[in-house]
């Protein structure tokens, strides 16, 4: 891809708002790196970037440049994934991004075993509200996303969804553990581990204690599992998760998860799919297939 290196500079100046900044995150001359930028300024015939006080922005011509790089490194990034496949190497790079509310172990489970059959592709995983995953996904730095309630986003091509009835975690000890169902309630009654503000499984269970009246509040706020698992070793905390967090977990055998009374909460989705109109890279088409497949397996 020596060819795209000039056209690359670019996105590294854009990312980091300064041409100085870029220079040395690329390990080269500041005047070298503006000489590239005046040299494609100039054989396009217009400026690229605004020059300000504090660095440089993209002008509108210059968005609409580097959008088109974007388009030229994604789609040599299939060409060249597909040619691998072709040769039988299996290799290539799997970008994906996770919504807040949806991570644990299912996915790292997932790519071990993408892995074992496909030990030469590389993964790289993100997190992030749903505001953030439309732009990642329409500026190609990542190829799938997984998202819980996305709102609005016409641009996602859904590739499958699963219901995800939230659910209660406790301890095996909790007063609660042996109930086939839990009202919200009850879980009032409780201290609360649970997601962020903004995350949408927060914004379901804060919608339904108003709607029913009920006072919740969080003992703890997080959207770190790891920091479930810890809270719940006593026999009082009760964190509330979709399925997929519990999904595949190895403290099963402590840990117990019961599902919120539908009356109570309404039933959400996780969406998997990438920007609409893509062509995805052949690694990542087919880590997405074997995800549909599993999805489909545990939750359908």
């Amino acid at each position: 891809m020596r060819h795209l290196l000039p056209y690359l500079y670019l996105l590294e100046i854009a990312k980091a708002g300064s041409i100085r900044k870029a220079a040395d995150v690329l390990a080269i001359t500041h005047s070298a790196l503006n000489r590239r930028l005046l040299s494609i300024e100039q054989e396009l015939d217009v400026q690229l970037f605004e020059r300000l006080p504090s660095g440089v922005r993209p002008s509108t011509a210059g968005e609409i440049f580097l959008q088109h790089i974007r388009s030229q490194v994604s789609d040599m990034a299939r060409v060249k994934s597909r040619i691998a496949d072709l040769s039988g190497m299996r290799s290539g790079n799997v970008s994906l991004l996770l919504s807040e509310d949806a991570q644990g172990p299912f996915w790292p489970e997932q790519i071990e075993n993408y892995q074992t059959k496909f030990p030469m592709v590389t993964f790289e995983i993100r997190t992030s509200t749903r505001a953030d995953a439309e732009l990642a996904l329409k500026n190609h730095s990542v190829d799938l996303a997984f998202l819980f309630e996305p709102r609005s986003f016409a641009d996602f091509h859904v590739a499958h969804a699963v219901k995800q009835p939230l659910q209660a975690s406790v301890s095996n000890s909790h007063p609660l553990a042996s109930q086939p169902k839990v009202r919200l309630y009850e879980c009032a009654e409780y201290p609360l581990i649970l997601p962020p503000v903004e995350s949408s499984v927060r914004r379901f269970v804060s919608a339904a204690a108003l709607k029913s009246g009920i006072n919740l509040k969080a003992s703890i706020t997080s959207n770190n599992p790891a920091t479930f698992q810890h809270c719940l070793s006593d026999d009082q905390h009760i964190s509330i998760q979709l399925p997929i967090n519990h999904s595949g977990t190895e403290h099963e055998d402590c840990h117990r998860s019961i599902d919120l009374e539908p009356r109570d909460v309404a039933t959400g989705f996780l969406f998997a799919g990438y920007l609409k109109g893509r062509t995805l890279p052949v690694a990542s088409a087919r880590f997405l297939e074997q995800i549909v497949a599993e999805l489909a397996l545990q939750f359908d």
